[in-house]
């Protein structure tokens, strides 16, 4: 049976309201206003970021840790105006807000909020408070000096770790009180909702000790695993060693973490409600580690389930990708992309290689993703990320969000429903095959020539990648880098051509048609170079 192709000629066609009657306001429980408070929504196993009542995608950048004063901030909006991004993430720290025990000072978060305005960008505030990477560095200096009144991990054997203990009320306590106060500020400040999400804590979790094991520490231990947890995992009742075996001592110290954090977003939820997350210094994806060699206690793969009965206040688990091996970065993105989990990557590494693994980030469902430290300020974290941030390494990414960001919220919208694929360019392969709806299948090939079928050799340096959004049974929206994509169906064969290929752009929601593409451009497949280009392509069988 053929298919026939009606695709409309006009030269200015509005998709969006095509989508977004399917996709967003078949959303029923979306309030479709500016006044509706940021949200995650969850359907069938999959997951939307909610601004303004509908669906949107984080095209993020994280400013670097010290970025976050006014002096520092002409640098920062420099770099966000030059990438494209809709939202910065960008540190409070405690000790900004509160220098002085029960003084509070919300000026910079108030300057912040107003130049977010006036760039018409979002924010994403990040808490670093109790820990950040480990450490209370970011604490003012009446909480991280006082160890008698806020103590320190202790060690197996006896020494003090720069990491505070997350067993005693007195810390949790203060950091929740400056952390509500916070969130109420933000509430009287934001009905526009600039700030659409915030990070509790930041890498939570302790480095060269797998637990706490103080006097206070070593009672709790001894004690029953509470009956929340054991049920929820399927477990016999006992004490955490009967319960865990070999794993007890890291289980305890992220059950007790996660119970923290939750009581720290609790109090803060109680006073503005916008969606809380926290964010993980990742261990490897593929085998087991001695916890000493990771931050044990954060909310790793090996103990997400502890970390999801232990911290019902904070929304999304985020992982932050810094190595840049593409099997270790798409097992990360299935091992936090799960049902109860909304994928989301706060902090990705900014070597130019990471630019590919936006596609693939898109064709998870993600909601969102953020490449750290690429502002002007100066600090490059080499070797970790990029030995030097300038407009030529800002440009790499920026050529992916620059192509989307007109899109977003239809991108959002048809990931939210299932429709969006995406591939980035493997190390060892240099073909995928992404399954896509209603018999329909794409094979992303690297390296080959715009003109002929010649054995996919990849890029000389793995850079391309690919995605697909499906607007109807037989049509498509297709981007890519440095790839070529090619259409199939089993039930069409080969009977299989091109109805129509448009490139094009979106403005405001509107697809705005420039030229149709055929002949040499399309005999081989849609071939993608190192130019930004859009294609709505429409599919049928003769």
């Amino acid at each position: 049976m053929s298919l026939r192709s009606t695709f409309q000629t006009s030269r200015i066609v509005s998709v969006a309201s095509v989508v977004l009657m399917l996709c967003i306001y078949s959303l029923t429980q979306a309030d479709p206003s500016p006044s509706a408070i940021p949200s995650i929504a969850h359907k069938d196993g999959r997951h939307a970021l909610m601004i303004d009542g509908a669906p949107f995608f984080m095209l993020g950048m994280q400013a670097n840790n010290s970025s976050n004063y006014p002096a520092a901030l002409p640098k920062v909006w420099q770099a966000v105006d030059q990438l494209h991004a809709n939202t910065l993430e960008i540190p409070v720290a405690w000790e900004q807000i509160e220098p002085k025990e029960g003084q509070f000072d919300f000026s910079y978060v108030d300057e912040l909020v107003k130049q977010a305005r006036q760039h018409h960008a979002r924010l994403v505030l990040l808490w670093f408070a109790t820990w950040k990477n480990n450490n209370p560095n970011y604490s003012p200096e009446w909480v991280k000096f006082d160890n008698n009144r806020f103590p320190r991990v202790i060690t197996a054997k006896g020494e003090t770790r720069n990491s505070l203990s997350p067993h005693f009320d007195s810390t949790l306590k203060a950091d929740a009180k400056a952390f509500a106060k916070l969130m109420h500020h933000l509430k009287e400040i934001d009905a526009q909702h600039t700030v659409i999400m915030v990070q509790v804590e930041n890498e939570t979790g302790t480095y060269a000790s797998v637990r706490d094991y103080s006097p206070t520490a070593q009672k709790l231990f001894g004690e029953n695993v509470p009956d929340t947890l054991v049920k929820a995992l399927h477990k016999q009742s006992g004490n955490w060693k009967e319960v865990f075996g070999k794993d007890a001592d890291e289980y305890f110290h992220a059950w007790h973490i996660a119970k923290y954090v939750d009581q720290v977003a609790a109090a803060g939820k109680t006073e503005y409600a916008l969606p809380l997350y926290v964010n993980v210094a990742l261990r490897d994806p593929f085998k087991d580690q001695d916890p000493f060699t990771y931050s044990s206690g954060g909310p790793t793969w090996n103990v997400l389930d502890i970390w999801k009965v232990g911290a019902p206040a904070i929304d999304v688990i985020g992982p932050d990708i810094y190595d840049s091996g593409y099997s270790y970065c798409i097992k990360t993105l299935e091992q936090y992309s799960r049902p109860d989990n909304a994928l989301f990557v706060p902090e990705m590494g900014n070597r130019d290689e990471y630019a590919r693994y936006f596609f693939a980030v898109l064709g998870h469902g993600a909601i969102g993703i953020s490449p750290f430290g690429l502002d002007y300020t100066g600090y490059a974290n080499f070797p970790l990320g990029a030995a030097k941030v300038d407009s030529e390494l800002i440009e790499k990414f920026a050529r992916n969000y620059k192509l989307v960001e007109p899109m977003m919220r239809e991108l959002a919208a048809l990931a939210f429903d299932g429709k969006v694929w995406g591939a980035s360019e493997p190390t060892d392969i240099h073909k995928q095959t992404l399954a896509l709806a209603g018999k329909w299948q794409a094979v992303v090939s690297y390296g080959v020539p715009p003109f002929g079928n010649d054995p996919a050799p990849g890029n000389s340096t793995p850079s391309g990648g690919a995605v697909i959004a499906q607007l109807a049974d037989n049509e498509f929206l297709v981007f890519g880098f440095r790839a070529r994509v090619q259409f199939s169906n089993e039930q069409l064969g080969s009977r299989l051509l091109y109805s129509r290929v448009e490139e094009g752009h979106f403005d405001h929601g509107r697809w705005i048609f420039e030229r149709v593409l055929n002949g040499d451009q399309v005999d081989w497949g849609l071939n993608f170079t190192d130019l930004p280009q859009l294609l709505r392509v429409k599919m049928a069988s003769y």
